[in-house]
């Protein structure tokens, strides 16, 4: 189990500072700093860095192996989190869906596509044993 003393950090590319920033900021994510070459946000607790790497951008995206996103133990903070992306029309790489339904696995999920094409899941158990 993760301690609180730690937060995850992961480094992505982007093409753009700006259209990221008011990406990630429509997400809720807070941006605790910024300068030429990257930006860097709180994104639900642990941080997230967009570093200006027009030439790294990958033109087309698939969900599987690479993307990156949070799980939620709260299911009204899932819902938050979706209708926040929709109220404030964030591109849907995948509208929210079931997965392995039916199973002990079974959950919701959305994937969203931030302006450099970086993949963001957002998924909920609704078996937490199942989280890891």
């Amino acid at each position: 189990m993760r301690e609180t003393d730690k937060i995850f950090h992961l480094a992505i590319p982007c093409k753009d500072l700006d259209e990221t920033a008011d990406f990630y900021e429509k997400l809720g994510c807070k941006v605790a700093r910024r300068y030429d070459d990257r930006v860097t946000f709180n994104f639900f607790g642990d941080q997230v860095v967009c570093h200006l790497s027009p030439e790294k951008i990958d033109s087309n995206p698939k969900m599987y192996p690479r993307h990156f996103g949070i799980t939620f133990l709260n299911k009204a903070a899932f819902e938050e989190t979706l209708q926040a992306a929709k109220k404030n029309h964030l591109p849907f790489f995948q509208e929210k869906m079931v997965r392995f339904g039916g199973k002990q696995e079974e959950h919701w999920t959305f994937f969203l596509q931030d302006p450099s094409n970086n993949l963001l899941e957002f998924k909920y158990y609704h078996d937490e044993s199942m989280v890891y």
